[in-house]
């Protein structure tokens, strides 16, 4: 499937056929997930595949939103929030990569760069966040190419889902990401015109 044909058909499904999910499909999803480019490179983005049927139910008691455990695959998306000490590795293999030849970072020192001040804790999080959202959209137009439906969900309990996860502090989740064979067709959604998102020229 072409890129622009996944973009536009993609729909948000919350009605699920039973039919159970190939792990090869599974892996697919989190494949094209890993190869989402990320700030830094920090790749924070984690993931817990959600499969048991106990587990899923326990979903329901962490979100309001019932479709979130009907699907017989839930792919829970969560940033590391240690990643940021691994930044002084990260910036070394994108040198040794070649990625900042012929670029003002190409004599940059990643130890140095590693040590830069840090964002305060809100904005750490909010950055390890938006790079798992890259990874989430790469995730989801995968799975249109692969015939599934996805829906993103972020209305839950964090600490529920982390408690039904058995997931260690330094982790959040970000969203709940049901997958499975759509049982629905929604029609394609309304979208505000293309000069609308231009604020303007400058």
């Amino acid at each position: 499937m072409e890129l622009l044909d996944a973009l536009k058909t993609r729909r948000s499904i919350r009605r699920f056929k039973t039919d159970p999910v190939p792990e090869t499909a599974i892996k697919e999803l989190i494949e094209a997930a890993r190869l989402a480019p990320s700030g830094s490179n920090l790749q924070p983005t984690r993931f817990v595949v959600i499969k048991s049927d106990a587990a899923r139910a326990q979903l329901t008691e962490a979100s309001p939103l019932p479709f979130v455990s009907q699907a017989p695959v839930v792919i829970a998306c969560c940033v590391d929030m240690e990643s940021f000490g691994g930044m002084g590795t990260r910036a070394r293999e994108l040198k040794e990569a070649g990625a900042f030849n012929d670029t003002p970072l190409e004599k940059m020192d990643p130890d140095a760069y590693a040590k830069r001040k840090p964002m305060d804790p809100a904005a750490a999080e909010g950055y390890l966040r938006l790079n798992a959202a890259i990874a989430v959209d790469h995730l989801t137009l995968r799975a249109v190419d692969l015939g599934l439906g996805t829906c993103w969900i972020m209305m839950f309990d964090q600490e529920k889902v982390k408690k039904i996860l058995d997931l260690s502090e330094n982790y959040r989740v970000v969203a709940l990401i049901p997958v499975g064979y759509p049982d629905q067709s929604p029609k394609p959604r309304p979208r505000i015109d293309l000069e609308q998102l231009i604020l303007k020229e400058v």
